[in-house]
């Protein structure tokens, strides 16, 4: 096992020695085969890095390390200096065409399927961008418009409608503008930026360049370890489901990569992808406009199947103790690729926050066949959607997770389940969206909205236990959930959802929303039984059951009236998510009837079996699943009581307890 050192003052035509080390990390990718480390030294790295081979096993991985106590930066981007002053604020330069090769981001366009566009003229947003001193500037439509930006103090949510702060209201009067002229000579293209008061050419200014940061070209390069970079902006595209799914790094379709102690920012669209490949579909409802997105989706999950869509070839990934943020589509995306991976203690934040193009394919985490994943302790705040499971969510776990100031928290569509979310934090305006089927929901407290949803005009698969294979699909019925020992709030002030009662009908605080529903499986075959003779006519009318128990409500929140032992608190209750520099603490004020009820460790034994997928709720080894750990790491012990909290040992009265 040899390690390579890469440094700034080496040279790709040495041996990689740690006295004669490379110039350049992709040279390092060059030498290294299973088991090789690539040391890379302290500096700024432009490059995308290419992988070309991967390990043989947890025991021969091919690692990609900054050195010990080093900080590495590797960047998509070029320095761009010689800026001519336009009037005022507003500069120019022209960049030969030559710098892009064969990828101009200021070209390509962020477009594919599940993109919103209003009108079909829409003005396209491409995949370049301008950083003045790191801090990423907006696009404009036109050149006039970079001499008279628009500041805004606040961004609308398209879904919610629901208005959030800007994170800084000088920074979006920051707009440029492109110009590509193809000409015969190669050409060139023309940036026009308006600046403020700054002098670019004083300052460090940078435009994307590359596609990709950390990203290989081959499918299949396995087990391999990127770990303790800086890793920032790339001109990485849009990234649907039904479309090849590259980002700023990632697997490219591979199986146990660890991506481990980065900071990871600015890339265009995702920063993080554990997702698909392209012969699976790539925006063919876009290109080909004969089918829905939704048909090509599906489409794809059955093409996967065919090319090994499977725990031996494909996902078992780690993204773990990363620093993610300030990109404009996902932190972490996936679809197939994602499968049995794990996504823990990372630190996610302004993820689509500027608004800067929309679509259907949004979130701090966004995961498509997210079977079997753990998303486990991981802090997600200030984005446009904090966590979005979309299709097969099914054996996936969302635990001990602290979500605040997004729009929304958590959106769990068209799933099947079993799915499990325990004690987490929900600290925004809307907690969960749930337009799915057999969740479990233990231990969380929810500050905002609860919205239930059916959807009867789509069918999505569902899966054999902890397996892609493919057991059969449904539409989505609603409701099968389970809700144990949770701490439901009645918005606490926070401004609702936007679109109000009339756009969301089943919407409000509390479980109330189950209203109608039995109480059991018992009672709801007995309904089934009573329906008209017809075996796909009595099905549709009849509301699923709606399992709910020992749960708190307060500030308004209202209970399910098939609960048995809901708690209703009067006074003054609240849970707040308070942000004091790298910390992270949440201030409660609890009355003493709050530990008025609780419950003992919840098992897969207290779980009713899911009724579509027929599953039971099991951890990744078959095991049935025990919910024990609490929001602080925490171990609840069995036989003892527990309150409806995130954490076990909260005390009532005024408390503040640091979660990060």
């Amino acid at each position: 096992m040899t390690t390579f050192h890469v440094a700034t003052t080496g040279d790709d035509a040495a041996d990689g020695s740690a006295e004669r080390p490379f110039r350049t990390i992709d040279r390092g990718a060059r030498a290294a085969h299973p088991g090789d480390t690539v040391q890379v030294h302290a500096g700024e790295y432009r490059e995308w890095v290419v992988p070309r081979r991967g390990g043989l096993g947890e025991n021969r991985r091919i690692t990609y390390e900054a050195a010990p106590g080093e900080h590495v930066v590797v960047k998509g981007s070029e320095r761009v200096t010689g800026w001519e002053q336009v009037a005022g604020p507003v500069w120019r330069v022209r960049v030969p065409n030559a710098l892009f090769g064969d990828f101009n981001p200021y070209v390509e366009e962020i477009d594919g399927d599940w993109i919103v566009r209003p009108e079909r003229d829409s003005p396209r947003r491409h995949l370049g961008e301008v950083y003045l001193d790191g801090v990423a500037s907006t696009e404009v439509a036109t050149v006039a418009e970079v001499g008279q930006p628009e500041r805004r103090t606040e961004v609308t949510d398209h879904w919610t409608g629901i208005a959030q702060p800007v994170e800084d209201p000088d920074q979006t009067q920051r707009v440029w503008h492109a110009e590509v002229d193809h000409a015969l000579d190669g050409g060139v293209t023309t940036i026009t930026a308006n600046f403020g008061d700054a002098d670019p050419n004083a300052h460090l200014v940078e435009i994307n360049v590359r596609r990709s940061v950390f990203y290989p070209l081959q499918h299949h390069l396995d087990f391999i370890t990127v770990r303790g970079f800086e890793l920032a902006q790339a001109a990485c595209p849009w990234t649907p489901p039904t479309a090849d799914q590259p980002a700023l790094i990632g697997p490219n379709w591979a199986r146990g990569w660890v991506i481990e102690d980065n900071d990871i920012h600015d890339a265009k669209c995702s920063a993080v992808s554990l997702g698909k490949e392209a012969s699976t579909g790539h925006n063919w409802s876009t290109t080909r406009l004969d089918k829905p997105g939704y048909q090509y989706q599906l489409e794809s999950v059955f093409s996967a199947e065919q090319i090994g869509w499977d725990a031996e070839h494909v996902g078992s990934h780690v993204v773990r103790r990363n620093h993610i943020h300030h990109c404009g589509q996902n932190g972490v995306v996936g679809h197939l690729g994602c499968v049995f991976s794990t996504i823990e203690d990372n630190h996610i934040h302004h993820i689509a926050d500027r608004r800067e193009f929309y679509g259907y394919e949004i979130g701090g985490i966004k995961l498509h066949a997210a079977i079997d994943v753990e998303i486990r302790h991981n802090y997600i705040h200030d984005c446009s959607l904090g966590t979005w499971l979309d299709w097969e969510t099914q054996g996936t776990r969302v635990s001990r997770n602290v979500f605040a100031r997004n729009s929304r928290d958590l959106f769990v569509e068209v799933s099947h389940g079993p799915y499990v979310v325990d004690h987490n934090v929900f600290g925004s305006p809307v907690s969960v969206e749930s337009f799915s089927q057999g969740g479990a929901y233990v231990g969380n407290v929810l500050c905002g909205s609860l919205r239930l949803e059916k959807v009867m005009d789509r069918a999505t698969p569902y899966h054999r236990a902890h397996s892609t294979q493919v057991a059969g699909y449904a539409v989505i019925y609603g409701a099968d959930d389970r809700w144990v020992a949770n701490l439901f709030l009645g918005g606490q002030g926070q401004e609702s959802y936007g679109h109000g009662a009339e756009f969301n009908p089943r919407f409000g605080y509390g479980t109330a929303l189950y209203d109608g529903h039995p109480t059991s499986f018992a009672d709801y075959l007995a309904l089934v039984d009573a329906q008209p003779p017809g075996d796909h006519d009595r099905y549709p009318s009849v509301p699923q059951p709606a399992y709910v128990r020992s749960n708190v409500y307060a500030d308004g929140a209202t209970a399910f009236e098939g609960e048995p032992d809901a708690l209703v608190l009067d006074g003054p209750v609240a849970v707040r998510v308070v942000t004091e520099g790298e910390e992270v603490y949440l201030e409660t004020e609890l009355p003493e009837a709050f530990l008025g009820t609780g419950v003992g460790v919840v098992t897969g034994a207290d779980l009713e079996h899911v009724r579509f997928a027929g599953l039971e709720f099991e951890e990744r080894d078959g095991s049935p699943v025990v919910i024990d750990v609490d929001l602080l790491g925490e171990r609840k012990e069995a036989g003892q009581t527990y309150p409806a909290f995130p954490v076990a040992g909260i005390s009532t009265g005024t408390s503040r307890t640091r979660v990060w």
